[in-house]
């Protein structure tokens, strides 16, 4: 069974520490240190759901509905242009460390369940991929999932906690100029990867 753990544990990081929305939020919310305990619980706790939904086979349910995919996929879309926006504004109007006006928990907490559960990546990696790799495991599939579920649980902490450490030494406006200008990018990069798959 350890193998299987071990194995499910490196499937599940590989897919995860690709940099994606979620990635850019959390580091983004650790250096700002804000609210960052409620994004690393939604990530982790929206991992470990859809993980489990994958391995107890709702990803070939999904994957026998293309138009419900393809709308998930047009409103992660629009909403990842929409960051992109936002992140691109602020990086033509940098603000340092600590912005004049503080975001409200509500707030971090719509963005992160957004950036989550209306990103079509994070339906294929965790429902689908994760899903079809455990379910082919037999009956050491759980044991798979749990491995794939602590990848999640060792990645979003480290990536916020370690951000956050890097607060102080990157407190700048330069620094927060370059780090909301790559957000926008890699935003508007994974809106034009998700409308050109």
């Amino acid at each position: 069974m350890l193998p299987v753990l071990a194995t499910g544990f490196a499937t599940g990081l590989s897919l995860i520490v690709a940099i994606g929305a979620q990635n850019a939020f959390v580091l983004r919310q650790g250096l700002r240190r804000e609210h960052l305990g409620v994004v690393i619980a939604v990530c982790a706790v929206a991992d470990f759901l859809l993980i489990g939904l994958g391995t107890a086979g709702v990803g070939a349910l999904v994957a026998s509905h293309p138009r419900l995919l393809t709308a998930i996929t047009w409103a992660g879309a629009a909403y990842l242009l929409w960051f992109a926006a936002r992140s691109a504004r602020s990086a033509l109007h940098p603000v340092g460390l600590t912005p004049d006006r503080p975001t409200s928990r509500g707030s971090v907490l719509g963005t992160a369940l957004a950036l989550t559960f209306l990103n079509p990546h994070v339906y294929l990696d965790t429902v689908l991929m994760l899903g079809t790799l455990a379910s082919a495991q037999g009956d050491a599939r759980w044991v798979f999932a749990g491995g794939a579920m602590a990848a999640s649980l060792l990645w979003f902490p480290a990536l916020g906690l370690g951000a956050r450490a890097l607060a102080r030494p990157l407190a700048s406006p330069t620094t927060w100029r370059v780090v909301d200008g790559l957000v926008a990018v890699v935003m508007v990069a994974l809106a034009a990867r998700l409308l050109a798959g």
